[in-house]
């Protein structure tokens, strides 16, 4: 079930930014920071009262701005009102109602989005000052007094949040496999779309700086049913390119958060760039299953060594998802595309298995004989049982005596035999430490 998105937008110096850190590092379950997106760090997925949404951070609006920067930044708040479900719009009780305030204010009511009133730097405890009451003139219903820095009326403001978000509707996905196409811009994406469904269909915006809802793409094959989920996002017709990232990442992270299997997508043409990093790296902190396609190998000239030497480059390259088969493919041609379905659906299995306790133990059991725990001056490692807590991705707890002496090479070792023995293929595999009385540790593999 894909997530809500909660965007928060409001003026420049409103409080917008410690208003997300605060929701997102103290008042909120954290379920994942997204690494690899803008620099500035503008996503978290997070959890109130049972209910995950992601939340967005956006740059301030100054509605008639001349600025090119502030009017990049309004921009980017725009793609995030119109990815959003609901929306938090921030304001300053010390500033009072401004006329910017008011256009931000026009700007919601025309988006049709639910919008929460949010009136910052309410910091003392009791009544709200009296300025408070005057952004009820805003019209956009009751406002809820908050201190960003302080946490108070966050809890509050999150269930009003939680109150103008959609109802999850029930969803029969049967055995479909839903499949992101990621990758950065010019790879390929559309192209892969549009073979596998054996349709020519647009599934990206010609208009910068505007969304419209993802198309999705169902189709079924010898190898099962699948749902091709659209991140193509916005062909290049800003002269922001800034903005063309904002809005290519946000694309990506709601597509992966829906997906079951990434496929990421490299130019085979081009190679392997520090973008390509990035994005696949969306997919592996997710958790989810994971294939590596090098696409437009049709237009690579190669002689018997260049896939053999390609691979190996990769593999280096992308050696934190070691895990991930690559297949070398042409959208335009339609080759290997029946290797591609066949690793999509081995990732897909693989990052949904589920492994009984008395396997996993006769598994650790066995490595522990192969290879002693380790040990540090004279205390040994000793591991009492392990687990299994979740899949996507395989999430596996071990009971130990000591977390400090399980050393990230033996927790390495522990993973790859699980791996080896239950044939892991295209899934990240997490391995939490648990020992009495401290905090969990994890290990992403």
């Amino acid at each position: 079930m894909a997530k809500s998105i909660v965007a928060i937008v409001g003026r420049p110096n409103v409080g917008k930014s410690t208003l997300f850190n605060k929701l997102a590092g103290q008042r909120l379950s954290i379920v994942d920071d997204t690494p690899g997106v803008t620099r500035d760090r503008v996503f978290s997925s997070a959890e109130w009262r049972d209910k995950s949404f992601m939340l967005v951070d956006t740059g301030g609006i100054e509605p008639d701005t001349h600025d090119e920067l502030l009017a990049q930044m309004r921009l980017q708040a725009q793609i995030a009102i119109d990815s959003a479900q609901a929306i938090i719009f921030v304001t300053d009780v010390r500033s009072g109602v401004t006329a910017d305030d008011e256009g931000v204010a026009q700007m919601l009511l025309k988006s049709g989005r639910p919008v929460v009133l949010c009136v910052n730097k309410c910091d003392s405890i009791g009544d709200p000052p009296p300025e408070f009451y005057d952004f009820y003139t805003l019209g956009l219903g009751d406002p809820v007094a908050v201190s960003s820095v302080h946490g108070h009326g966050t809890g509050d403001l999150l269930d009003r949040i939680l109150e103008s978000l959609p109802e999850a509707e029930a969803e029969d996905e049967g055995y479909t496999i839903k499949v992101a196409v990621i990758g950065r811009p010019n790879v390929g994406k559309s192209s892969l779309v549009n073979r596998v469904s054996g349709e020519n269909r647009s599934i990206v915006s010609d208009v910068a700086g505007t969304t419209r809802d993802a198309v999705d793409t169902t189709l079924e094959n010898e190898y099962g049913v699948f749902t091709f989920i659209d991140t193509a996002g916005l062909r290049r017709k800003s002269r922001i390119e800034d903005n063309i990232e904002y809005y290519s990442n946000l694309r990506t992270e709601m597509a992966v958060d829906r997906a079951d299997v990434c496929v990421i997508l490299i130019d085979g043409t081009v190679g392997f760039t520090e973008q390509d990093s990035k994005v696949a790296g969306i997919a592996h902190e997710a958790g989810k299953g994971c294939v590596i396609c090098v696409n437009k190998w049709d237009a690579v000239e190669k002689d018997d060594k260049t896939m053999q030497v390609m691979r190996k480059q990769l593999e280096q390259d992308f050696a934190f998802m070691s895990y991930a088969p690559m297949v070398f493919i042409s959208a335009k041609t339609g080759q290997r595309l029946d290797q591609m379905f066949a690793k999509i659906c081995l990732a897909a299995e693989s990052n949904a298995l589920r492994v009984t306790t008395g396997a996993l133990n006769d598994v650790l059991a066995q490595a522990m004989n192969r290879v002693q725990p380790p040990t540090d001056k004279g205390r040994r490692l000793k591991i009492y049982y392990m687990t299994q807590a979740s899949t996507k991705p395989p999430t596996f707890v071990c009971f130990c005596n000591n977390a400090e002496l399980f050393h990230y090479s033996y927790q390495r070792y522990l993973i790859n035999r699980i791996r080896e023995t239950f044939g892991l293929e295209g899934t990240p595999v997490r391995l939490v430490i648990r020992e009495r009385g401290e905090q969990n540790q994890t290990l992403k593999s």
